[in-house]
């Protein structure tokens, strides 16, 4: 008996969850796509995508770090310069995983999704492809670099699927599974050098390690300092920068291409503790790692770079006496800044677009269509 019941919740369960999903399709189907017409955005020059996406970073973080550390940053001098709309399907305030969700997979979610849809959290029937799957589906060469653990909200964003941000185990077993090429970070506890065996990964915990990574090699990275600052703390922990810098020579043989996903988290980290100095200096280090995308873009010829942000965190406010401070310890629904080099088709300059946007133009850009990367069904 238990058992008839059980299945005959099992069929209700799954017949209530696909009429959910009908009718978000249906839904979809009533709200303006303000990305349409993939052949408008395809650019046959790019070849290779360099994501880079700085955790909480506003248009105030530059000015604080601007003023406080007296520099010019590289992303300020891109010629094309817009802005994103940040906010969940669920919240007018995202996190980072509903924020990492619409910049890898083109759809919004609810706040601590990674990777799936609204209406079916648990992946029982489907959940969107992410960026990073249509370019390795498509014989490009693939990489997610960051400097929080590897199965933090953004780099989980763009690597896996899961109900719940903090799923560590989930993730990790997703990211081993995903065939990515490389996929470094700070240790998360759960990643370890079997792991990496089983699924034909070379394990990496050291600067040296990751310097000595061959190119056709794929490598998981697991460092151990939570530190991440414009200098190497010691020989074994290596900055953003150098990250950038040795993924792109790992991926840049590749014949049909390269995607990268770069993530500056203790830009986000920083702000939500109100740390100042640490704030600026984090923004300077991810600015770096902006410089190494941009030189390589500029040499190349092929490469589109993109940088912005999946909210901003502190709601830092220019005050009275002419500086920029912390008005809050969480994340705000501000718009963030978008630069783009490299094709003039992905946005016009000063255009804002709503995150989720950003994948979708950047799949087209590169010459994918809407069957392939389609225009998300509840996006609004």
């Amino acid at each position: 008996m238990f058992a008839f019941f059980a299945s005959f919740w099992g069929k209700v369960t799954a017949s209530l969850m696909s009429a959910f999903i009908s009718f978000g399709v249906s839904l979809g189907a009533y709200i303006p796509a303000t990305t349409e017409n993939a052949e408008n955005y395809y650019d046959s020059n790019i070849k290779n995508v360099i994501f880079l996406i700085g955790d909480g970073m506003g248009y105030n973080h530059l000015e604080k770090t601007k003023l406080e550390r007296n520099v010019t940053l590289t992303m300020d001098t891109f010629t094309i310069q817009g802005s994103s709309r940040t906010r969940s399907l669920t919240n007018d305030v995202t996190d980072s995983a509903a924020g990492g969700t619409a910049l890898s997979c083109g759809v919004r979610t609810y706040n601590s999704g990674v990777g799936v849809y609204l209406l079916d959290p648990l992946d029982v029937f489907i959940h969107p492809i992410n960026i990073t799957e249509l370019c390795r589906d498509n014989k490009m060469l693939t990489g997610v670099i960051t400097t929080d653990e590897t199965s933090g909200a953004t780099p989980a964003s763009f690597s896996a699927h899961t109900t719940e941000r903090y799923k560590s185990e989930d993730i990790t077993d997703d990211q081993f599974r995903s065939d990515i090429n490389l996929i470094w970070g700070t240790e998360n506890g759960v990643a370890t050098k079997e792991m990496a065996d089983e699924y034909g990964y070379e394990y990496v915990t050291t600067y040296n390690e990751m310097m000595a990574l061959e190119e056709g090699s794929k490598s998981f990275a697991q460092f151990t300092n939570d530190l991440w600052t414009l200098k190497q703390s010691d020989e074994n922990n290596p900055t953003l920068s150098q990250m950038t810098e040795k993924a792109i020579d790992l991926l840049d043989d590749g014949e049909n291409g390269f995607f990268l996903m770069v993530e500056g988290a203790h830009i986000d980290k920083h702000s939500h503790n109100n740390e100042s100095e640490n704030m600026t200096e984090a923004t300077e280090e991810f600015d770096r790692a902006i410089k190494i995308a941009l030189d390589y873009a500029k040499e190349d010829g092929n490469t589109l770079v993109i940088v912005t942000a999946d909210h901003e965190t502190g709601a830092i406010t220019l005050n009275d006496k002419g500086e920029y401070e912390f008005t809050s310890d969480d994340h705000s629904a501000l718009d963030v800044p978008l630069r783009v080099y490299g094709s003039e088709k992905l946005i016009k300059n000063n255009e804002t677009v709503n995150n989720y946007e950003i994948p979708i133009r950047i799949a087209y850009v590169l010459g994918f269509t809407e069957e392939d990367f389609p225009i998300s069904e509840i996006a609004a």
